[in-house]
């Protein structure tokens, strides 16, 4: 659990049992015992922070749609009682009438209002209408494979990503102990990931905030979706399992990856080029090549040229969930089978 939130906790609690044994020492019924106010008055504290765990995912808009569906499904109860409808029933009776149709229109029009979204308030308030969210004002959590990247950092110096960029506090937990881990790559991996939050706060057109969260029993996956759908946030990764998981959610993702595949300048089939071969393909006449921006192209019956340059002619090219994958044959071998060919 959080140390501020565990903090505040017994500092309440605390202060309920202190209530408590005062309360029983001014009454003349528990004068005698003050413990069992001291007892009751910490039983109340433990049953307020339970509410606040069952709430603690509810956001304060939906806190106050539910505060004003309650209060008109209130006066649409008034109004019905005050109409005499349940005059009739016996004396006995009409409390516990009375009691049921206001519980009953209290939770229909705060279940009406946590449904509704903020422009049809406007039918009801028609002087008051809820300012929109516009593009700049949109929220982007940043989980811990995104900040590593790097690359978020350039799509806000580019102005392509604007607004709020909110880091979780368990996301920077989790790359100071990557910062202090005693593996060389992790922890140049958790410098690298603090250092560009860093820059990003130099940034003027994006505002960082780190958002404290309690401590869960979630692993961090599940964390990140449940705070974009309170936050009303997208995601922005480059974990793609975590992606999928948060679009069946219907949480909205950036996946970098696929954003920086999109952006890549596509390779028609015959265009030629001049590649080096890094290492062996899949398949035993294969040999891998790949351009600056990473796309990686498997060149058909080049095994025998890795380690040198070779020209070649784009055959065609597929979309995979690691990347965009082209492949090519040997330029001279095209042109040998274009020749044979015209021969025909």
């Amino acid at each position: 659990m959080d140390r501020t939130l565990l903090f505040f906790r017994s500092l309440f609690l605390t202060g309920c049992g202190v209530a408590g044994w005062y309360v029983s020492g001014v009454s003349k019924a528990w004068m005698s015992e003050p413990w069992l106010g001291s007892f009751l008055g910490l039983a109340l504290g433990l049953f307020v922070i339970l509410i606040d765990s069952m709430i603690k995912g509810v956001s304060l808009r939906a806190f106050s749609s539910a505060t004003f569906g309650l209060i008109l499904g209130c006066v649409l109860a008034t109004l019905i009682w005050a109409s005499r409808l349940f005059d009739y029933a016996s004396e006995d009776a009409r409390w516990v009438i009375h009691l049921l149709v206001y519980l009953t229109f209290g939770y229909l029009g705060t279940m009406l209002a946590l449904r509704s979204n903020r422009d049809e308030f406007s039918l009801i308030i028609p002087y008051v209408r809820f300012m929109r969210q516009e593009p700049h004002e949109q929220v982007t959590l940043l989980d811990t494979s995104a900040i590593i990247d790097g690359r978020i950092a350039d799509l806000c110096k580019s102005g392509f990503l604007e607004g709020t960029l909110v880091v979780p506090r368990f996301v920077l937990q989790e790359l100071q102990n990557l910062a202090d881990s005693g593996d060389a790559g992790r922890r140049m991996r958790g410098r690298h990931g603090l250092d560009l939050l860093n820059e990003l706060q130099t940034n003027p057109s994006i505002e960082i905030k780190i958002h404290e969260t309690g401590d869960s029993s979630e692993n961090v996956d599940a964390r990140m979706v449940h705070l974009a759908r309170v936050l009303n946030a997208r995601i922005a990764t480059t974990d793609y399992n975590m992606g999928r998981v948060a679009e069946l959610q219907k949480v909205r993702v950036l996946n970098i990856h696929l954003l920086a595949g999109i952006l890549r300048q596509p390779l028609m089939a015959g265009e030629a080029l001049r590649l080096k071969l890094v290492r062996e393909g899949k398949e035993p006449h294969q040999a891998v090549g790949f351009l600056p921006d990473g796309t990686m192209i498997v060149v058909n019956q080049a095994r025998n040229l890795i380690g040198q340059e070779a020209d070649i002619v784009v055959s065609g090219s597929i979309q995979t969930v690691a990347g965009r994958m082209v492949f090519a044959d040997l330029a001279h071998a095209t042109s040998r089978g274009d020749h044979h060919t015209d021969a025909r």
